[in-house]
């Protein structure tokens, strides 16, 4: 049983992804933290709790116009090989270097993205650029163990695609990553089922007010508020990377 600590921070979770396609990246955390639950139970809950919110995260984008449907199916179908290739190269990946690029891409996409350049129309990147952002998206997920958004939102953002359509694609994404790592972790019997309900109701209530409130936001108070995100996280992972222990 979560505590109601526990509870708020996900549902904050939830609010953020559905809001600014970035928080899974805190989920782990909160949950080892706060929760004392120990990670080989924490990982499989988690990605297997991301595929209710994720489709209901691309429903209301949908429903708002702010999901490009073209462009959803072509990361996505990037994504499906990239997560196998990602999970075959998992074990012998070295993890440090892994997470100092992932920290360098989502920091550098944030500062990037607070310089004031007009962006692109959706798109731009064309069939096979989207396929490859997928790819790419669906490795880095498979051999870090982060969410999908965490990848693919700065990509996107430093090709200066509109954030909405950016958050919007983030939640498609969720859907084959969880999939595809969540047959996995059937395999092998590492999912707490009963974790991944209670995460899987919590963050699909926080994904459905942040995209209510994504909608209600300016589209360049909304930039910048996934740009400062951006740079904190990538500064946070660095920072993990730099310390002792």
């Amino acid at each position: 049983m979560l505590s109601p600590l526990v509870m708020a921070c996900v549902l904050i979770v939830g609010v953020m992804i559905g809001s600014i396609g970035i928080g899974g990246v805190l989920q782990v955390p909160v949950l080892r933290v706060l929760g004392d639950i120990p990670i080989h139970s924490v990982i499989p809950a988690c990605m297997l709790a991301y595929l209710v919110p994720g489709i209901l995260g691309a429903l209301v984008y949908h429903r708002h116009g702010s999901l490009n449907w073209p462009s959803a199916l072509r990361v996505c179908s990037g994504a499906v090989p990239g997560a196998l290739i990602g999970a075959l190269l998992l074990p012998s990946a070295p993890a440090t270097i892994l997470e100092l690029l992932v920290g360098l891409l989502i920091l550098g996409s944030g500062v990037d993205a607070l310089r004031k350049r007009p962006q692109s129309e959706d798109g731009q990147l064309g069939n096979t650029g989207y396929v490859a952002v997928g790819f790419f998206t669906g490795a880095v997920s498979a051999l870090t163990g982060a969410g999908g958004p965490l990848t693919l939102v700065p990509l996107l953002v430093w090709y200066r695609v509109p954030v909405r359509i950016v958050v919007g694609l983030g939640q498609a994404i969720q859907i084959p990553i969880s999939l595809m790592a969540t047959a996995g972790n059937l395999r092998t019997g590492m999912v707490d089922l009963e974790l991944a309900l209670s995460l899987t109701v919590i963050l699909s209530v926080g994904v459905v007010i942040g995209g209510w409130v994504a909608h209600k936001l300016p589209e360049q108070r909304l930039r910048r508020g996934v740009a400062v995100l951006l740079v904190i996280v990538g500064a946070g992972l660095l920072l993990r990377l730099m310390l002792p222990g």
